[in-house]
């Protein structure tokens, strides 16, 4: 029986976790098949994880930094100290600036207390449930840009696109007294939750025709399928797809010159 590989486009509900779709996932896989994800969503958060399988969990890396689009809702005049509505919610009654606006650019983003960042060896969230939070260490995000949907008393929808790492519950808190009443990813790079289908495996090499293709010779694929370098014949500066004859060989990156196989899926 042939294993199967590809990446499934998940439209996950409120009050399970990544891990549990990832898990049931897994029970649907012939014994001993991987099964992983490519990026997380919190458990009160909706919407769209990219689940892969066989494989396709070569491909994680490629995946993970793709840019993410959201819907999300504020709720003003109140904090939590999640961030969230899963929190301890204190009414403040003190609105935003009008119109309340999240901020776009680049800019430096400190993990919040709550979050899966280790520290330590040890997730923030686990140290925050001991009464002993701590923030992470800051890093760069960007947020590409961000619309006002909708304001109606207390609650502001917004969409957002933003790049990997970024997260929405510190832009929400940025606002002022606010916090992430509900959080919906839509799009992960080119992939659309509409098109999300627990029954439908993506192949991989479809998955990754995002990224540009460098078409191979005989004696090219030969190489690149034993992890051999190839010449950098488009001048490519990222990830390039390796193929020969419409199949996917490998991914690769640029090196000194050549094209240099990273993850090869040919055998």
């Amino acid at each position: 029986m042939a294993v199967p590989a590809g990446v499934i486009l998940f439209d996950k509900p409120a009050g399970v976790t990544s891990h549990d779709v990832v898990a049931r996932v897994r029970r649907a896989q012939p014994k001993g098949v991987k099964v992983g994800h490519a990026g997380t969503l919190d458990p009160f958060a909706t919407g769209l994880l990219l689940i892969l399988i066989g494989r396709a969990t070569r491909a994680q890396r490629f995946l993970l930094g793709l840019p993410k689009t959201y819907r999300v809702v504020a709720r003003l005049g109140w904090v939590s100290d999640t961030g969230d509505r899963d929190g301890e919610l204190t009414h403040t009654g003190t609105l935003p600036a009008e119109p309340p606006a999240i901020r776009t650019g680049t800019f430096m983003q400190r993990p919040p207390a709550y979050s899966a960042v280790k520290v330590g060896g040890e997730p923030l969230y686990k140290k925050a449930r001991r009464g002993e939070a701590q923030e992470g260490e800051e890093r760069p995000v960007t947020v590409y840009r961000s619309e006002l949907l909708e304001r109606e008393g207390e609650t502001a929808t917004f969409q957002i696109e933003c790049s990997a790492g970024t997260y929405v519950r510190q832009l929400v808190a940025a606002l002022g007294d606010a916090y992430c009443d509900e959080l919906r990813r839509t799009a992960i790079g080119p992939f659309r939750i509409e098109h999300a289908d627990p029954a439908r495996v993506v192949p991989v090499a479809q998955a990754l025709d995002f990224l540009p293709e460098r078409a191979l010779d005989e004696a090219e694929a030969a190489r690149v399928a034993n992890g051999v370098r190839v010449a950098n014949a488009g001048a490519a500066e990222g990830h390039v797809r390796l193929t020969h004859g419409g199949e996917l060989l490998a991914v690769a990156e640029p090196r000194d010159g050549e094209l240099q196989p990273v993850v090869v899926f040919a055998g």
